[in-house]
Order: structure tokens, then C-alpha cells, then sequence
């Protein structure tokens, strides 16, 4: 059963490295530059001498960051998560990271198992043993399964992905290939980070400036295994891609409270400017089709245009129904806000445009 509702499925964090040197201080980093998407819990895990180190605890990244201050945790490899609870009460136990029954695969995971209850039970009677309340438990359980059977560390993980419905951002670790850190990711982000001699995984890109300016984001139904000196992404079907790296030009600074208290009142006060560096793009009209072509069919199609629907969660629903105001006056045309975590479930009645 949803406790939190589906509109905090994108709100959790996973950070992953994989490099030559220790790791510990690059995921508790990436995790406090994700600190602005709200958490209610914080785990992190390492491979050391042939093993899991690892700990998670409910409350702040400071808790977490206490706990293992005395502790030698600091492997080559590595994943951190924050986690808001939408599966169980934020304790411990559901804490990511998840492990599988023989201790030897570990999950992260951002999104929601829609149907986790079915394949937990399934699961259950094929010996399985649960350890949380947690949708995502199942995941790492259904991984150990398929490994179990194929000895591949992608194949396992694209026939255990195949079970699922719903949404997903995964971190994945093997015990026994330490060489190598997964990413899988549907309906919820996930971007690689270009490193020497080192990669990077998380959910936003926030959590890789201090390591690197060089992304590849993870399109819908797409794997990626990250190597120290290379990255391989491939498609659910284990088709190969190839995809060139974007250049993030925006700095840290950008990222942070910059002296406000907290990220809304910033984003409030940052509002201003950011209209005006959007609107300065169209300042002068005589000049869109020179500078602008690809708006000319856009024009087009939006012309054709008869409603809206703006579909959106917490803040940005908010934001929607100023912008139902906003476009029913200037374009002149109906406009519904509707929660995004209900839109899904619900049976809309849309047109082609």
C-alpha cells in the first residue's frame, strides 16, 4: 500500500562511483548536493576486501555521515541513497541500500514497483526472504534469482527488469564483479558521470559537479554498466548504443541555497531572472527565423492546439494553476491542472494533438 502518494517517486537520491581511489567521499558529497529533494533516511555501501560494508539510518545525512566516522569503509566502488518513504515507515530496515538473500547483489532504487505485492509472494514461495517493507527489496531479490540461473550481471539484471512495472532508477553492485557498477532506469532519471580513470552514477547531475562537467543521460528503458575507464549503454533488449556526452556549463553555485535558508524561498527570489533569461530569447521577433528555424513547425502544431493539460506534483502544481490563468488569458484557451499522481491512474479523455 502508497503511504506518501506517487507525487515523491523522483524525490529520493542515488549517487554511484566506481574509480581507482576510495569512494566514500564522493557519495557522501553527491548525496548532500541531493539534500534540496527532501529525504527521510540515508544508507550507503562499499566493497571492501571482498565484502559489503555498509550502513543506513532514518534522519539526516549528518546521522549517516557520524555513524561511519570511525569505521574504515572506503572501497574502489561504491552507491548512497537518500530515501523518502513511500513503501514502509522510515526506520532503518527500509532504508536503501537492499540486499539480496546471499548478501552478494545490492539495490538502490528511486521510483515505485506498481506490482511488488504479486512478485513478492511469488517470490516468497520460491524461498525468497524479505528483510523490509519496501517495494524496491523485491528487485534485488528478482536480480539474485536470474543471476542464479545466467551467471551475468546484465542479463540477470535485464530479465529481473522485465517483471516490473511501474518506475525505476537503479544502482546495482555484484559481489563477485566488483569491476563493474549497473544503472537501469524507466519513468524516473538517471544520468552518468565521465570521470578519469573513474565514473560516476545519479539521479541528478547536482551530485556530479564537484567530480565532473561530462554527462550522458540515460534515456526511457536503457542500461548502463559503468567501468572505471569506459561505460557501456545499452538498450532493455541488450542492444548496444552510442550516445556522445553533454558539457554541463551551469556551475555548483547554481545548485545551492547561495546564503537563503532553504532551496523555495532561492527559487523565488531567482524567479525574476529566470523569466527574463527566457524571454530575452524572443525579445526581438523579426529575428525567429533566423535564429529560431525548429520554432516555425512548432508554431504550427500550436496552432492547432484546442486544450491543455498541465500535469504535475507538489510545487509544480501550484505553479500550473498560475499558468491555467496565465495561458487561458493570453492564448485564449481551456486549461485543466491536474496531479500527476492521479492523472496516470485515471482514463483522461485527450485528443490527438
Amino acid at each position: 500500500m502508497l503511504h506518501r502518494g506517487l507525487n515523491r517517486i523522483n524525490m529520493c537520491g542515488i549517487v554511484g562511483s566506481i574509480s581507482h581511489k576510495p569512494v566514500r567521499g564522493i557519495l557522501l558529497e553527491g548525496l548532500r548536493r541531493l539534500e534540496y529533494r527532501g529525504y527521510d533516511s540515508a544508507g550507503l555501501v562499499t566493497v571492501q576486501n571482498g565484502s559489503f560494508k555498509w550502513a543506513k539510518m532514518p534522519g539526516k545525512i549528518a546521522v549517516l555521515e557520524n555513524h561511519l566516522k570511525n569505521k574504515d569503509w572506503d572501497g574502489p566502488i561504491g552507491l548512497a541513497h537518500t530515501r523518502w518513504a513511500t513503501h514502509g515507515q522510515p526506520i532503518q530496515c527500509n532504508a536503501h541500500p537492499h540486499f539480496s538473500c546471499d548478501h552478494k547483489i545490492v539495490v538502490v532504487h528511486n521510483g515505485i514497483i506498481e506490482n511488488y505485492e504479486p512478485l513478492k509472494e511469488k517470490l516468497i514461495k520460491e524461498g525468497h526472504k524479505f528483510q523490509s517493507e519496501t517495494d524496491t527489496e523485491i528487485i534485488v531479490h528478482l536480480i539474485e534469482k536470474f543471476y542464479k540461473q545466467h551467471h551475468q550481471p546484465l542479463l540477470a539484471v535485464r530479465e529481473a527488469i522485465k517483471h516490473l512495472q511501474g518506475s525505476f532508477a537503479l544502482g546495482i553492485i555484484f559481489l563477485d564483479r566488483p569491476d563493474c557498477l549497473i544503472g537501469a532506469r524507466l519513468n524516473s532519471p538517471l544520468v552518468v558521470g565521465l570521470g578519469k580513470q573513474e565514473n560516476f552514477l545519479a539521479s541528478d547531475v547536482t551530485a556530479l559537479l564537484p567530480f565532473t562537467k561530462k554527462v550522458i543521460y540515460l534515456n526511457e528503458n536503457e542500461l548502463v554498466e559503468l567501468r572505471r575507464d569506459r561505460i557501456s549503454l545499452y538498450g532493455f533488449s541488450g542492444k548496444i548504443k552510442h550516445r556522445a556526452p553533454s558539457t554541463i556549463t551551469w556551475d555548483i553555485t547554481s545548485a545551492q541555497k547561495e546564503g537563503y535558508p532553504h532551496f523555495m524561498l532561492k527559487e523565488i527570489f531567482e524567479q525574476p531572472q529566470a523569466v527574463r533569461s527566457t524571454l530575452s530569447y524572443y525579445i526581438n521577433r523579426n529575428k525567429l527565423d533566423i535564429e529560431f528555424p525548429t520554432l516555425k513547425p512548432l508554431q504550427k502544431k500550436l496552432s492547432k492546439i484546442k486544450r491543455i493539460i498541465i500535469v504535475a506534483c507538489g510545487t509544480a502544481w501550484h505553479a500550473g494553476l498560475v499558468g491555467k490563468y496565465a495561458l487561458e488569458e493570453l492564448a485564449g484557451l481551456p486549461v485543466e491542472v491536474t496531479i500527476a499522481s492521479e492523472f496516470r491512474y485515471g482514463n483522461p479523455v485527450l485528443d490527438n494533438q
